[in-house]
């Protein structure tokens, strides 16, 4: 059993995502977002160890998601930028309490958006485009809720 957020949770999380087959191009397949370099920064705010930031990081058709060190924000130097480490294009904002309630299947994400009980800023576009690829790594994460402490 891994602690949400716990940086053994990234891990886990990162595993399930191996499996993970992108959708292919299409219509509304995302295809600008799924070729990359896209970073989406996902901040949680109030949980039992205070705010955590975590970045997904979407190139070349995968996905890997990363907890970066604390004290450094998830911006990338110069020198992290040509490892592939990005400033974040759009930021999520929402407490520990949603995004528990999400990683366990108990609150869509939409449900949040439409509730107001997640901020966003940035380009909205990427999340749009990301659909699909977000909806196929949750069908691959899925069985990480079973084996995760809240």
């Amino acid at each position: 059993m891994s602690r949400f957020l716990s940086h053994e949770w990234v891990d886990a999380f990162n595993q399930a995502l191996a499996r993970l087959v992108l959708p292919g191009p299409g219509d509304g397949a995302g295809l600008a977002v799924a070729d990359g370099p896209v970073t989406v920064a996902e901040d949680i705010q109030g949980g039992p160890e205070g705010d955590v930031r975590l970045l997904l990081h979407i190139d070349r058709g995968t996905l890997r998601l990363e907890r970066p060190a604390e004290g450094d924000g998830g911006v990338a130097s110069t020198e992290e930028a040509g490892r592939g480490h990005r400033r974040p294009e759009v930021t999520i904002a929402l407490s520990y309490r949603d995004a528990a309630a999400m990683s366990a299947g108990e609150l869509s994400p939409a449900e949040a958006l439409n509730e107001g009980r997640v901020r966003v800023r940035g380009d909205l576009t990427v999340l749009v485009e990301a659909q699909k690829l977000l909806a196929a790594a949750r069908s691959c994460t899925g069985e990480l809720a079973a084996s995760t402490t809240y």
